[in-house]
C-alpha cells in the first residue's frame, strides 16, 4: 500500500466533512487508506464519517487522549509506504498526493515533506516553513523581533522568513496539520512523543526525522487550505499554557546544561508574558465599549448637574462633590450591570436589549435612591435626566461604531455584501436554499458563474469561471461560494490567488449542509449549517440561568421557616443549597441519559424535565427528547416551572 492519510478529529465535524470529501478525491488511483480517530468529540461526527464515508477506518476514543496519542493509534494500524498526518480543517488539491508521492520517490534522503499552507483567505501562511525553537529562535518570535524584520535569516529564522514561499527547500520543522512522511523515516525516529498532549510535537518529530539521518523539505508546488484556529482555538489562555509548555517538554528532551536550563526559564517567562498579553487582549475586547459608555454617561451627568444647578437652583455649587465620586459611579455601575444582566453587551448592536438593559437599571436606581441618606439624595431630576442621556449616549454610540464597522446605521445588519456562487445551477439553488435556511441576512446575490447553462431553475447566468475575477471588479462582489460537487480545490485555489484576499471565500461540500469559510488566520472559521440551535448554549441564556440559580437561593433563605415545615423535599433542598450557591450545582439540568453528551454541558441538576411530570414513568428515550427540548428551547420560565413542580 502506498499511503495512509490520518486524521486525528475532535469537536469540529463540518469541517471534518469537507476534508474528507477532498481527501476522497485526492487519492482517486492512489492504493492508500484514510483513518479518522474521533476524540470522543459530542457534535456528532462519528456518524457522519460512518454514514456519509464508508470507506474511512474509524477509531472512536471514549475519551481524549491527546493528539499523539491519537495520531499514533492509527499509525501502528496503518500499512502504507507514507503516512500523511493532516488536521481536520484543512483542504487538499486533487493532485496533492500524487505530486508529494512523485517527490519523495525521487529524493529518498526526504523523511518528511510539507506542502504550501494557505487560510480560508488565499493568504500564506508563514508556518509553512519553521526552524528549530533554539533560545535565540524563541525569545525573537516571542517578544516579536521576527515580525519586525521578516526577512531577516537572523531574526525570522522560526518562520525562515528569508526563504522563498514559492520555492522548495530543506526546512528543518514541518506543520503538523500536513506532514508526509516515509514509513522507513518514522520506524528509525520512532512515532509521536506522546508526552505532548497538543502543540510541539510536530517540532519534536520533525527533529528527531533529522537525527535519524533524513531531510525535512518545504515543497510548494502543491497547496493546501488550512483554516486555522479551528481544531484547537486560538487566543486563550489555555492555548498560551499548552503551546510553551509543549515547548518546555522539548526544551528538557533535547537540550542539556546551562543551555537548557536558560531555555527552560526563558519559556517560562514567555508563558506570562503572553499570558498577560492575552488576558489584557482579551479583556480590552470585552471592556472598551462599557468602557466608553461609562465615560460618555459620566461626562454627561457632570453637564447635567452643572445645568440644572444653574437653570433650577440657581446656584453653580448647588450639588455637593460626592455626586462626583459616588452617586454618578453608582448610577453608572447599576445602568451597566443591568445592561449587561440583559444581554446588551453580548450582542453589540441590539438595542432592545440596550434599552430593557437601561429601563431595568432606571427602576432599580429610583427604589435605592429612596434608601440613601440625605445626603446622597441629590436630586431624583439629576437621576431622571441622567438616564435619558443614558439612553442618547449609548445608542449614539453604537450608532457610531456601527458605521465606523459596516458603513451604515442599521444596527443588527452588517454591510450587505454582493455574493456570486461558483458552481452548477443545482448546486447554486441548493446554497441559496441553506442560506436561506439558516438566516443568513445580509447578502445581496448577483448571480451565479459556472460553464452550464441555465436551466429549470432559471437562475441568472453571469459567466464562466475563468471569467470569476473580472466579475468580481464589474460586480463589486465582495463575497464567493464555491460548490466543491462542481470545481475542484485546486481551481478553487487558483482563484483565491489571483482574485486575492479583499473578499470572503466560502465553499459548501457536496451533499453537505454546512458553508464553510474563514476571513482570517487570527480568527476560527465561519460556518453556516442548520444544525440545531440551542438557546441553553447562549452567553446570555447561560447567564440568565446563573442568576436564577442564585435568585431562587436567596428566595430559600428569605422564607427558610416557611419550607423547613411545609416542604417535603427539605432534606433535598439543605444538602443542595449550597453547591447550587457556590455554581457546583444548578438547580434544573438534564435528566439521566446516555445521549447527555451530545447536548451543551450543564452542572449536575437537582430536578430535571423529568421531576415535571410528577408521577410518570418515562423510559431511556423520552427523557433524551425531553432534554433536547428543554436545551433548545431553554428560557426562564422552563428552569421556574421545573424547580416549583419539582
Amino acid at each position: 500500500m502506498r499511503l495512509s492519510v490520518v486524521i486525528v478529529n475532535y469537536n469540529v465535524r463540518h469541517f471534518l466533512e469537507q476534508a474528507l470529501g477532498s481527501v476522497r478525491r485526492a487519492m482517486q488511483g492512489i492504493d492508500g487508506e484514510v483513518w479518522v480517530v474521533d476524540n470522543n468529540s459530542a457534535d456528532d461526527s462519528v456518524r457522519m464519517v460512518r454514514e456519509r464515508f464508508p470507506e474511512v477506518r474509524l477509531i472512536a476514543n471514549t475519551d481524549n487522549p491527546g493528539f499523539a496519542v491519537a495520531n499514533n493509534q492509527a499509525i501502528r494500524q496503518s500499512s502504507g509506504e507514507y503516512v500523511l498526518l493532516l488536521n481536520p480543517d484543512t483542504l487538499v488539491e486533487e493532485d496533492t498526493f500524487h505530486k508529494c508521492l512523485h517527490f519523495m520517490d525521487a529524493h529518498p534522503e526526504a523523511g518528511a515533506l510539507g506542502c504550501k499552507l494557505l487560510d480560508g483567505s488565499g493568504k500564506f501562511l508563514p508556518e509553512s516553513k519553521r526552524g528549530f525553537p533554539t533560545p535565540w529562535v524563541a525569545f525573537c518570535k516571542t517578544f516579536g523581533l521576527s515580525t519586525l524584520f521578516p526577512r531577516s535569516p537572523v531574526f525570522n529564522r522560526y518562520h525562515m522568513g528569508y526563504l522563498p514561499e514559492n520555492e522548495t527547500n530543506e526546512v528543518d520543522v514541518l506543520a503538523g496539520c500536513f506532514m508526509f512522511m516515509r514509513r522507513t523515516a518514522l520506524d528509525r525516529s520512532g512515532l509521536l512523543d506522546e508526552a505532548f498532549f497538543m502543540y510541539g510535537e510536530d517540532i519534536d518529530l520533525s527533529y528527531r526525522i533529522q537525527l535519524a539521518g533524513f531531510k525535512n523539505y518545504y515543497f510548494p508546488e502543491t497547496k493546501i487550505i488550512h483554516y486555522k484556529g479551528e481544531s484547537t482555538k486560538k487566543g486563550s489562555l489555555n492555548y498560551v499554557r499548552t503551546f510553551y509548555q509543549a515547548m518546555i517538554i522539548f526544551a528538557r528532551k533535547h537540550f542539556s546544561g546551562p543551555r537548557a536550563g536558560l531555555f527552560v526559564l526563558m519559556l517560562q517567562g514567555a508563558i506570562w508574558f503572553r499570558a498577560s498579553l492575552t488576558i489584557l487582549r482579551n479583556f480590552l475586547g470585552k471592556a472598551w465599549l462599557p468602557a466608553l459608555d461609562a465615560l460618555a454617561i459620566y461626562l454627561g451627568l457632570i453637564l447635567l448637574k452643572d445645568f440644572w444647578a444653574n437653570y433650577y437652583y440657581h446656584d453653580p455649587h448647588w450639588f455637593k462633590t460626592n455626586v462626583l465620586w459616588f452617586n454618578f459611579p453608582l448610577y453608572i455601575l447599576i445602568w451597566l450591570g443591568t445592561v449587561w444582566i440583559s444581554g446588551g453587551y453580548d450582542t453589540r448592536y441590539n438595542l432592545s436589549r440596550l434599552l430593557r438593559g437601561l429601563g431595568l437599571g432606571t427602576l432599580i436606581l429610583s427604589a435605592v435612591y429612596g434608601l440613601l441618606d440625605l445626603d446622597y439624595r441629590p436630586s431624583r431630576a439629576l437621576v431622571l435626566m441622567g438616564a435619558s442621556w443614558a439612553v442618547f449616549a449609548t445608542v449614539g454610540i453604537r450608532l457610531a461604531t456601527h458605521f465606523w464597522a459596516f458603513g451604515n446605521f442599521r444596527l443588527g445588519r452588517s454591510k450587505v455584501k454582493n455574493l456570486i456562487v461558483v458552481g452548477d445551477e443545482s448546486e447554486c439553488a441548493r446554497v441559496l436554499g441553506l442560506l436561506n435556511r439558516v438566516g443568513a441576512e445580509g447578502k445581496n446575490f448577483i448571480g451565479r458563474v459556472g460553464s452550464s447553462p441555465a436551466g429549470k431553475e432559471n437562475i441568472e447566468r453571469l459567466g464562466e469561471p475563468g471569467q470569476l475575477a473580472e466579475l468580481v471588479r464589474i460586480y463589486a462582489a465582495n463575497e464567493i461560494i464555491f460548490c466543491s460537487k462542481d470545481i475542484g480545490s485546486q481551481e478553487i485555489m487558483a482563484h483565491m490567488a489571483k482574485i486575492g484576499s479583499a473578499i470572503s471565500y466560502k465553499i459548501v461540500p457536496e451533499e453537505s449542509l454546512s458553508i464553510i469559510g474563514s476571513s482570517s488566520k487570527d480568527e476560527p472559521g465561519e460556518l453556516y449549517t442548520i444544525d440545531i440551535r440551542y438557546n441553553i448554549a447562549q452567553p446570555g441564556h447561560r447567564r440568565d440561568k446563573r442568576l436564577i440559580d442564585l435568585c431562587i437561593c436567596l428566595a430559600l433563605l428569605a422564607t427558610l421557616p416557611a419550607w423547613l415545615i411545609f416542604s417535603g423535599k427539605r432534606a433535598l433542598l439543605l444538602k443542595n443549597w449550597l453547591p447550587v450557591l457556590f455554581g457546583q450545582k444548578t438547580w434544573v439540568g438534564y435528566a439521566k441519559s446516555a445521549q447527555i453528551t451530545t447536548l451543551p454541558t450543564l452542572r449536575p441538576g437537582v430536578f430535571s424535565p423529568v421531576d415535571a411530570l410528577k408521577d410518570l414513568e418515562v423510559n431511556e428515550e423520552t427523557a433524551a427528547r425531553l432534554n433536547f427540548f428543554f436545551a433548545k428551547d431553554w428560557e426562564v420560565e422552563r428552569d421556574l416551572t421545573v424547580f416549583i413542580k419539582g
